[in-house]
């Protein structure tokens, strides 16, 4: 078997920028087998964090160490049996790491393989070897290339002659995606998959910065368990800073929706984030952001410890490779999911510095299939600024929006989050309009979905919009003495910008679920759907009006789609 050892000084080129590392408990890697762990668990050879020195501590069965340790005196070697984060991978590289383990380091260490999707592998299985017998050194890590198989694995063994600690094995490879709606990760919709996830073949090729936190983090699977598992740069300390990652994609796609996650970033979260993408045969396309790329979002502000969902709206037929995202000035950003469809590239292709556009209709509906459809993201403070103001409290205060005041309130009993919204009336001034109070007793339209399960269409036929007032709605709780048996379990919004001929302009078109801890005032003049909640519900409705009977257009403007038409499409369904 050909294999060569690598410098320490490789590993970034060589396995770091150019593969996945499958075998880390993120990825949902894990051991199923072991020989013997007496000293140490052999599940810490799968921990993302590196080893770290335990001298001095000791526990049941003597001294402690971060690793994997075997008792003594055996006659011939011990092993473990791991099964790969994704479900299999063409395998490039390994990290047998004996960190702080001295005088007790194994000696000697091989791997082997085995593809086996179906059954669990045992130690008498037919294993595959893809690193002999190699010396170990103490407290050191020992760096190891393959030519990258040809076939794809499963499972790895890792033995070590004849006991002792290894602190750390970190398996690298081309992950081998199982496209399909049966394998669909994080967030995917039918027909949409997340073409940057880890699981996909997704791999992060650079990263400007990567002080507190490597760019490979940003694609891997679920929302991870702390700050530690995001992508996180130093503080930059100079004027018109940022930094940057590029990810290439698991294969050439349409990109159609990205997510922008900044759970646990929450007073270090970027000021803006911006996306480009490119299709390029390079692994590693210019760093140049002028060469070639193509903005697929404008400089976006983000908030702490939320999901931010952006449609991307670019010339369908556009194919891309790579994704570059920018954060300014720096900070950190837990997950970057690229939603999209996969396309075979054209050869002849090449990107253009320009953004490209969807041609999309600003006042007419259609019921052909240039209908744009837009997918229903959760409802935060900056998604929903460009439309209005979302009324909530917080689990922890710091996740307020920066410009919201937060008091002690009621002898202390209570957190007081002051101005979140402003009702405000432009009508003039003898127009007679009064701000007041109403309620709204809430049904949910004909066929209306549900929340969870299998995502589903909403057709959106309508607009409306408040030329002069603000309008607020607050969910009510239950109470069976005159209220709703049942409390409210959120609702669907859907708004759009003003275009320029003075009606909808729906390549604004957004949507979001609101929850029903959370309450929404539209801003004057922006155009809305009327409110479609999920189950029956009461809504407090704050508004300025001239007229109860519903006949103003100064009050209240509605455009109705014709028979058979339809303004925008929303896919709604459980958003991870």
């Amino acid at each position: 078997m050909q294999f060569n050892s690598l410098p320490i000084s490789g590993f970034e080129s060589v396995l770091a920028a150019t593969t996945t590392e499958v075998t880390s408990v993120a990825t949902g890697a894990e051991i199923l087998d072991v020989s013997d762990d007496f000293f140490s668990p052999a599940t810490d050879l799968l921990k993302v964090e590196p080893s770290v020195s335990m001298k001095g501590q000791f526990g049941p069965n003597g001294a402690l160490f971060s690793g994997w340790e075997s008792r003594r005196h055996n006659p011939d070697h011990d092993w473990v049996i791991i099964k790969l984060g994704p479900p299999s991978a063409f395998l490039k590289g390994f990290d047998i790491d004996t960190s702080f383990f001295s005088g007790n380091e194994a000696p000697a260490a091989s791997v082997e393989g085995i593809y086996s999707p179906d059954a669990v592998p045992t130690n008498q299985s037919t294993w595959t070897p893809l690193i002999p017998k190699v010396p170990l050194g103490p407290h050191s890590r020992h760096l190891f290339t393959i030519p990258q198989t040809t076939e794809p694995y499963t499972h790895l063994r890792l033995r070590q002659y004849p006991d002792g600690g290894i602190a750390r094995f970190r398996g690298y490879g081309i992950v081998s995606p199982i496209w399909g709606k049966q394998h669909s990760w994080d967030g995917d919709k039918p027909g949409q998959v997340d073409l940057a996830h880890a699981f996909n073949g997704g791999r992060c090729v650079y990263e400007s910065d990567k002080h507190y936190g490597v760019g490979a983090n940003l694609l891997l699977p679920g929302r991870g368990k702390d700050m530690g598992d995001g992508w996180e740069t130093k503080r930059s300390r100079s004027a018109g800073h940022h930094d940057f990652v590029i990810i290439r994609l698991g294969a050439p796609g349409q990109i159609q929706r990205v997510d922008i996650d900044t759970l646990h970033y929450k007073g270090n979260f970027p000021a803006g984030v911006e996306l480009h993408a490119i299709n390029s045969p390079l692994e590693i396309p210019s760093l140049n952001v002028e060469e070639g790329w193509t903005q697929i979002l404008s400089r976006t502000k983000v908030g702490p410890h939320e999901h931010h969902f952006h449609d991307i709206k670019v010339a369908e037929e556009t194919v891309f490779t790579h994704v570059r995202m920018t954060i300014i000035p720096d900070g950190g950003v837990k997950r970057l999911r690229v939603y999209g469809t996969r396309a075979a590239p054209k050869p002849s292709e090449s990107s253009s510095s320009t953004p490209a556009t969807v041609a999309v209709p600003t006042t007419t509906p259609s019921s052909s299939s240039s209908v744009p459809t837009i997918a229903a993201s959760p409802l935060t403070s900056s998604g929903f600024a460009p439309f209005g103001q979302v009324v909530q409290a917080f689990p922890d205060q710091s996740l307020a929006p920066r410009d919201i005041k937060v008091t002690s309130a009621n002898g202390s009993t209570a957190s007081k989050y002051h101005r979140l919204s402003i009702p405000r009336s432009t009508y003039p001034a003898n127009s007679g309009a009064i701000q007041a109070f109403s309620c709204f007793r809430s049904e949910p339209p004909k066929g209306f979905g549900k929340l969870g399960g299998d995502s589903w269409l909403f057709e959106s036929k309508m607009w409306e919009r408040h030329p002069f007032t603000t309008q607020t709605f607050l969910p009510l709780g239950k109470d069976e003495n005159g209220g709703l048996e049942r409390g409210g379990e959120g609702m669907l919004v859907v708004v759009a910008l003003n275009g320029k001929n003075d009606k909808p302009d729906v390549s604004t078109a957004k949507a979001f679920i609101a929850s029903a801890s959370q309450a929404i005032t539209y801003d004057v003049g922006v155009w809305h759907h009327s409110v479609l909640s999920f189950v029956p519900t009461d809504f407090a409705c704050l508004e300025s009006q001239i007229s109860t009977d519903g006949d103003r257009t100064e009050d209240c403007e509605i455009i109705q789609a014709k028979e058979g038409d339809v303004f925008v499409k929303v896919q709604v369904g459980e958003t991870k």
